[in-house]
């Protein structure tokens, strides 16, 4: 695969940079040649076909590898997945680990099909992200009973029983807590996170999310 030459590094940087603006995710690879690919994933999507086949929606004509129908990006909600069923021969990877049903995605996942990587970007995810690192991944922020509400709060989506978390009354009776006390400490870590201008209803998620992406938690805490 040839590198690409100055000129069309530039090119690259300034189409990224056009979708970055835009806000809208999207996804970047490299096709046999080594030209960058970039697909948009617009709002009006809910679904895109990844494969060999010239009728994909996403089709990677160059990568042998890559099944004729290999998986599924599929939108819930406002976030992104992949689902691989069976449907490749040899697998779907994100970040190193093989893909088994349905992944949820994050900005910045290296998505393996074939011999072919698919970078996530979500530029609406960047400042959020940030954020979050900054202060809800700092471990010594958390009080230990904030700890124990977060790990329940995750627990669900941890388990893969849910994509979404815990209500208020499952973490207040696991944690042995009033609903009233788990509340309180919640707004304080919705406050920390930078998630105070964050919907009321989507603010929970969220912070469950970040933290299981940014691996505030680990295996060890469930």
């Amino acid at each position: 695969m040839a590198e690409p030459s100055v000129a069309q590094a530039a090119a690259e940087l300034r189409a990224i940079n056009a979708a970055e603006r835009e806000g809208r995710p999207f996804l970047l690879a490299r096709d046999g040649a080594g030209a960058q690919v970039l697909f948009v994933l617009a709002a009006d999507r809910w679904r895109v076909t990844v494969g060999r086949r010239a009728d994909c929606d996403l089709p990677l004509r160059w990568d042998r590898e890559v099944s004729r129908t290999h998986a599924l990006l599929e939108r819930l909600g406002d976030q992104w997945t992949i689902v691989d069923e069976g449907l490749s021969q040899n697998g779907t990877y994100v970040n190193g680990a093989r893909v088994v049903g349905r992944h949820r995605l994050r900005n910045g996942d290296r998505i393996c099909v074939g011999e072919t990587v698919l970078t996530l970007r979500d530029p609406a995810d960047d400042e959020a992200e940030s954020t979050m690192r900054g202060r809800v991944a700092t471990g010594p922020t958390l009080t230990p009973v904030q700890r124990q509400i977060l790990i329940a709060l995750c627990r669900p989506m941890h388990a893969g029983r849910s994509a979404t978390p815990a209500t208020n009354r499952e973490v207040a009776l696991e944690v042995h807590l009033s609903l009233d006390a788990v509340k309180a400490h919640l707004r304080h870590m919705f406050e920390h996170a930078g998630l105070g201008d964050v919907a009321q209803n989507e603010k929970r998620a969220r912070l469950a999310a970040d933290a299981l992406a940014h691996a505030t938690l680990t295996a060890r805490d469930f």
